[in-house]
Formats: structure tokens, C-alpha cells, sequence
């Protein structure tokens, strides 16, 4: 079965810096063959694409806004991923998760709430 454990949220000010982890289990093959991805969904919002790694990890992508400011990482001999955020904003208060495509299937974690607020 497969399992996407998030872990690292919390409530932050303004200008903060959060670390999300991802510990991946049960795919069927070897995590490090799977590109991986960061999504988030704010309270009462659809979800949104926050950033992508693929297998090996040497290439990243990020949606505009949090280019500069959010480093996406993976440990393959951990399998781990990782979403380093600075220079956080109230408007990335949100339910962060992380997302493996296999095969057909698309598979979510439970999410790691982030809150920027004073």
C-alpha cells in the first residue's frame, strides 16, 4: 500500500521559514524511479500545484509566485522529500501535500498544515 507521510507544519509570522517532509513506503517500485510533487489546498480552495522534482532530483519547477523563496529537495536513499519555504506569506497559509503519480493512479498524503500569521 502505498504511503505518503507529511510532517514539518506549524504556525509561522511573516518572513518565516518552514522544512515539509514527505516519508514515502509501499511503492511498487523504487521510490527514487518516481517523480514527486508538492500541492497545497487552502481552506474553502481547490488544489494547487506548488512545485515539482523529478526521480534523480537534479531537475526542479516551481509555480511563479513561490520561485526564489521555496526549495524542493528528495533524499532517494531516505525516501524523502522535502519543500524548504522562506520568506513565508499569509497568502501560503494552506494544507500542504505531497503527490506521487504511479501509473494511472495519483496518490496524496494527508497534508502538514501551514499557517503565516502574526
Amino acid at each position: 500500500e502505498v504511503q505518503l507521510v507529511e510532517s514539518g507544519g506549524g504556525l509561522v509570522q511573516p518572513g518565516g521559514s518552514l522544512r515539509l517532509s514527505c516519508v514515502a513506503s509501499g511503492f511498487p517500485l523504487s521510490f527514487k524511479i518516481y517523480d514527486m510533487s508538492w500541492v497545497r489546498q487552502a481552506q474553502g480552495m481547490g488544489l494547487e500545484w506548488v512545485s515539482r522534482i523529478n526521480s534523480a532530483g537534479d531537475s526542479t519547477y516551481y509555480k511563479d509566485s513561490v520561485k526564489s523563496r521555496f526549495t524542493i529537495s528528495r533524499d532517494n536513499a531516505k525516501n524523502t522529500m522535502y519543500l524548504q519555504m522562506n520568506s513565508l506569506e499569509p497568502e501560503a497559509t494552506a494544507m500542504y501535500h505531497c503527490l506521487a503519480q504511479i501509473g494511472q493512479a495519483r496518490y496524496r498524503g494527508q497534508g502538514a498544515q501551514v499557517t503565516v500569521a502574526s
